[in-house]
């Protein structure tokens, strides 16, 4: 899947500048960098709820899943939050019982803190067939057993929908958990997009470098 060249601005102060990239089916694509680097504008670029600077720009798919950074839930039970996107009952018992919902499933969703709205939106997200489905920072928010059921659920997902996933994560080391390919990003350029293991093992340019440093990689 291509994605072609875009730039973005924001009062004058351009904060993207990418050549076209291409997107592989059946592959989770992480997107890394430091805070301000454009990762979350380009997430919401890909969904539609950006438009880049080019007018002629045209978004790889119109069928496209988009999990914000900030997880949000609908006035009604958790069941039906989930259920918005499809009403398959296995897939909604595995979904639920991976991300341990079941005691929530018939709780008001405004009423879940920060983490537990985190599992059922990423539920909701998961429930629906895309083309593409970005997913920014979706388990920052969650515990270390429920960020881990989380990426084998996007494993899992790939492997029987053959959608592409871009995951937009701060964390490298979730990156090299899950990730078949990464995108790095630094002050809106994009620095390298390469296979995860290459990126770690053998990156290519300096900035890299600095940034699998801080991180202890």
């Amino acid at each position: 899947m291509k994605v072609e060249a875009c730039n973005k601005s924001f009062n004058d102060k351009k904060v993207l500048d990418l050549p076209a990239f291409e997107l592989d089916e059946g592959c989770i694509t992480a997107v890394v960098g430091a805070n301000g680097s454009g990762k979350s504008t380009l997430a919401r670029i890909l969904a539609g709820l950006e438009r880049p600077d080019e007018r002629s720009w045209k978004r790889p798919t119109d069928n496209v899943g988009y999990m914000p950074q900030k997880s949000f839930a609908f006035r009604m039970t958790t069941r039906k939050n989930i259920a918005l996107n499809g009403d398959d009952p296995q897939r909604m018992e595995r979904l639920v019982d991976a991300l341990g919902l079941e005691p929530l499933l018939d709780h008001r969703a405004k009423k879940l803190s920060g983490g537990e709205t985190a599992r059922m939106a990423l539920a909701r997200i998961l429930m629906g067939d895309f083309d593409l489905l970005i997913l920014d920072e979706p388990s920052a928010s969650m515990d270390m057993e429920a960020t881990l059921a989380a990426e084998q659920l996007l494993r899992d997902y790939v492997e029987h929908t053959g959608a592409i996933i871009v995951l937009i994560t701060h964390s490298i080391q979730q990156a090299r958990r899950v990730a078949d390919k990464v995108i790095l990003l630094d002050k809106g350029l994009l620095v390298e997009h390469t296979g995860i293991h290459d990126l770690i093992e053998h990156p290519q340019d300096e900035r890299t470098v600095r940034f699998l440093q801080f991180f202890g990689v």
